[in-house]
């Protein structure tokens, strides 16, 4: 399987600072999507986790870089040095960049401030000294000043054109001497104009970019990462708002100055700055319009009414339920967003910044005499998609029509799984099929804590089941997972006549991967699918919310289902390839119902997987060899047996499971039993 560096990640741990966090996200997602997933990660995911082989980028943003040496020296900094030695890249901003030089010097004299010492990393060969500019306050803005910085020449050959630009500085250091460090791969990015506030003995350098092994680090004193948008003007002072307006005026030259920084650490920025569109109405629909409004009424014990609207109050989210009827013109234009361009209903804010996503309510029009028009849903055709469900569901002889039935749509919205999952009194009430889908996700979640933006063109979908608790021991629940990964496969390979030899399988637990079609002759696979399965117990069964994301027209980060279909053959829509994977779904899980995982769904998982005689490395048990045989079918451990001197066989079997990583399965196995 090929490996390929995706995930830039923002170090949110201890010493971090959450608005530097947010910053970071905010501004990081907006250059590197769809290239990269830009998500959050924790110190102990740095010590424990296998993150390294897929990271493309580690940033340490803001803070105090005290905090980041108390819990990473030793075995976290031995891990960030080798991954940068081995081709990774380093952000280091402020704090990360004190963090990331040889030695810290840090308000020298103050016994409050003074941090003096030598740092594990040194990516910078030498000292980073600070306050470059007096003033600083931990946790205030009081400090805070727009400074001027002049790029160096290294970074106009990377094609930014601007002069001098402001930006945004709270506490950074200077980079003594860089300029004289060229022999040890140093290169000065930019340097600060104004007069320093500390003795660097004529050096000014204020960002530099460091040579390290095969990789390398781009080391700051200031935030380039900080937007104006993202400030409020009434922090700390009178003189405040005069710094955001100055930081406003330097925006573009600021934002292209970071695009030079992460285009010299070798990774894809986006052409344009890409906003994160607002969120836009969900619209609410069935295959039989009129159940729509005996859905809702099924709903009436958790609507409230406010001002003679009806609401849902969930515990992570509002919903506002409107009637296409009561809508204006007006309304109605305003409902139409701009995938591309970011424009929103009239209830979101439309200036690109930072937003708390589960403040904005969210509303829902329902359809309950005909399907959504396309002038409503331009990047979703319900019609065709009905169509397509009826046509599936009809041929089915294990379809009872209910996967699919009920569709609630937005062009945006924050993730299809959050919207069911996290709001309880709502699940509560779905049935089994109830499915949610999306043009564009702003907070799409993946493994563990994985945040990011999920593109147009992949199909989007999270869809409930309510699973008995009576059938837990002949069904365990966990198999959900599997029947879902084995559902989208299935579903592609029937999505019409000469599709099966579409070249995708099954990565265990739940992930989805295709043949690589840059490298045809090596038939390496790339990852363009992943599940993600919530479960929560009520009453008598479990509510599961079986969320999926499949890289379908969109050739971003990896590649996509029709970047792989011999040139004859029709492309994927989204609308047919959704109403397959339900169909194939349901057929599925009523099976798995009645039969549990039996000979014929494990002989049919198998067809379709990577693994079979797999070697594994048990790294959390001392290195032992294993090669995969299967899955157990009681709790759906992988089956392994154990190798032994020229892997050779040793009579052990082992069940193994993963030690849940956020980042791969494959690395974190664990034996669970002989």
């Amino acid at each position: 399987m090929a490996s390929k560096r995706l995930n830039v990640l923002v170090y949110s741990g201890t010493g971090s600072t959450i608005e530097s966090v947010r910053h970071c996200l905010y501004t990081l997602r907006r250059l590197l999507t769809p290239h990269y997933a830009v998500i959050a990660v924790t110190g102990e995911a740095i010590l424990k986790e296998p993150w390294t082989a897929s990271c493309a980028l580690l940033v340490f943003p803001g803070g105090a870089d005290l905090g980041y040496c108390r819990k990473l020296n030793g075995e976290g900094n031995r891990r960030i040095s080798q991954f940068v030695q081995r081709g990774g890249a380093y952000l280091g901003l402020c704090a990360g960049g004190y963090f990331g030089s040889k030695r810290c010097e840090f308000e020298v004299g103050d016994k409050k401030m003074e941090v003096v010492g030598y740092r594990e990393l040194a990516f910078f060969p030498g000292t980073c000294r600070g306050c470059a500019f007096t003033g600083f306050v931990y946790h205030s803005e009081k400090g805070a000043r727009a400074v001027a910085l002049r790029i160096g020449r290294t970074t106009q050959e990377e094609g930014f054109t601007s002069d001098d630009f402001k930006c945004y500085y709270n506490g950074g250091g200077v980079f003594v001497g860089a300029e004289n460090l060229k022999g040890q791969g140093v290169e000065v990015l930019a340097d600060y104009v104004d007069k320093l506030d500390i003795d660097t003995k004529g050096g000014s350098a204020a960002v530099v970019y460091c040579k390290v092994g095969e990789g390398g680090a781009v080391l700051t004193g200031p935030h380039p990462e900080f937007a104006a948008v993202n400030l409020d003007p009434n922090a700390d002072g009178p003189d405040y708002p005069k710094l955001v307006d100055a930081l406003a005026a330097d925006d573009k030259p600021r934002t292209d100055f970071l695009k030079a920084c992460l285009t010299k650490l070798g990774l894809q920025v986006s052409l344009g700055n890409n906003p994160v569109p607002s969120l836009s109405r969900l619209h609410l629909s069935s295959v039989h319009p009129p159940d729509v409004e005996e859905f809702v009424a099924t709903l009436q014990e958790i609507i409230t009414i406010r001002d003679r609207e009806e609401y849902i109050q969930g515990e992570n989210d509002t919903f506002h339920i409107e009637n296409p009827a009561a809508w204006s013109l007006g309304s109605l234009a305003k409902a139409l967003p701009s995938v591309v361009s970011g424009t929103s209903d009239d209830e979101a804010d439309t200036e690109d910044r930072i937003l708390d996503y589960s403040t904005i309510v969210k509303r829902i029009c329902l359809h309950g005499e005909d399907y959504p028009a396309c002038k409503e849903t331009p990047y979703f055709n319900h019609h065709a998609f009905f169509a397509n469900l009826k046509h599936d569901q009809s041929s089915s002889k294990q379809s009872d029509g209910n996967f699919g039935k009920y569709l609630l749509y937005g062009e945006v919205v924050t993730s299809t799984n959050t919207m069911l999952e996290k709001n309880n009194q709502l699940l509560q009430h779905l049935p089994t099929g109830f499915t949610a889908t999306a043009t564009v996700q702003v907070a799409g979640r993946g493994r563990g804590s994985n945040v990011w933006v999920s593109p147009a063109g992949s199909l989007m979908f999270s869809t409930c089941i309510r699973h008995p608790m009576e059938k837990m021991h002949s069904a365990p629940v966990v198999f959900m997972q599997y029947l879902a990964a084995l559902a989208i496969v299935e579903g592609i390979k029937s999505y019409d006549t000469g599709y099966r030899d579409v070249p995708v399988k099954l990565k265990w637990p739940n992930d989805i991967y295709a043949q690589d079609p840059s490298k045809p002759k090596e038939k390496a696979y790339v990852k363009i699918g992943g599940i993600l399965v919530n479960s929560s117990y009520s009453g008598r069964e479990y509510l599961l919310v079986v969320g999926v994301g499949l890289n379908t027209t969109n050739p971003a980060p990896t590649t996509s289902l029709n970047a792989i279909i011999p040139s004859h053959l029709p492309p994927f829509t989204l609308e047919k390839l959704l109403a397959r994977i339900l169909t194939t779904f349901e057929e599925l899980h009523t099976r798995f119902l009645r039969t549990g995982f039996d000979r014929e769904l494990e002989e049919r998982y198998y067809r379709h997987w990577l693994h079979t005689d797999q070697i594994v490395t048990l790294e959390a048990e001392g290195g032992v060899r294993a090669r995969v045989k299967g899955i157990t079918r009681d709790h759906g451990l992988l089956l392994a047996e154990e190798l032994g001197w020229e892997d050779r066989r040793t009579g052990k079997v082992w069940s193994l499971q993963s030690d849940s990583n956020s980042f791969d399965f494959f690395k974190g196995l664990v034996k669970r039993k002989v």
